[in-house]
């Protein structure tokens, strides 16, 4: 590995064709007018890492971990693009909003796409309740304050799909700064956590070579694990 390529880029699953490396909370992926002036950016540790060209296949925003899928030719980047609109590719993340949502639920409420594109488009976002929480930490007037783990499956790819449908149902993710609850956020820095709990835990597609399903996952950070405690629960 080259030394100019942190170490908290680990490689997943590399081929001939593409790799799924494990983006770091923090780190945006590609200069775009949400740079705000950053200048490091995950597609170039990449190809420093893998001394070739990558395509991105896919995105996930700078404060969002885990598996990320990147293509080393225009003709791979095409077919596993193709797969994500045909809805093929499985993406499971793992959340933590507040409230104690339903057990299973989901969210269909369409999005527009960002800063300057207004066109709201479908947007759909499955979701499953794996564990509870209640803190002693006052909120809202009341003694504690209620959380919940959840398993995200979008099966759209909008702009911040998964945060900004969780503000839309009143169980902000917590750690977003702009879609969150900042006195739940606040909690969780108290409590040692100073991140968004938002982690793109499993990717599975069709490889573009020979049709053969590939799954990979990417274990939660240090931060993110130390927000699990809270739950009993497992990564998993």
């Amino acid at each position: 590995m080259s030394a100019a390529v942190p170490p908290a880029l680990g490689v997943l699953h590399a081929d001939d064709l593409l790799a799924v490396v494990d983006k770091p909370a923090g780190m945006m992926v590609h200069d775009s007018q949400l740079a705000g002036g950053e200048t490091d950016f995950l597609v170039d540790h990449a190809r420093r890492l893998f001394g070739r060209p990558v395509f991105l296949v896919h995105r996930l925003d700078r404060a969002t971990s885990g598996c990320l899928l990147l293509a080393f030719d225009r003709d791979a980047a095409g077919t596993l693009g193709e797969q994500l609109m045909a809805r093929t590719v499985e993406k499971h993340y793992l959340a933590v909003c507040r409230g104690w949502p339903e057990a299973a639920f989901e969210i269909d409420h369409p999005l527009d796409g960002g800063p300057g594109k207004r066109l709201r488009k479908p947007a759909l976002t499955r979701f499953v309740r794996l564990a509870t929480a209640e803190l002693a930490l006052p909120s809202a007037g009341f003694p504690t304050s209620r959380y919940a783990l959840l398993r995200a499956t979008p099966e759209t790819g909008r702009f911040r799909q998964i945060r900004r449908h969780l503000k839309h149902a009143s169980h902000h993710l917590i750690g977003d700064t702009s879609h969150g609850d900042g006195r739940h956020n606040r909690h969780f820095r108290m409590l040692g956590v100073h991140r968004m709990l938002l982690h793109a835990q499993r990717l599975s597609f069709l490889h573009p070579g020979d049709g053969r399903r590939v799954t990979v996952e990417a274990p939660p950070d240090a931060q993110f694990a130390r927000a699990l405690e809270f739950f009993g629960a497992p990564a998993a």
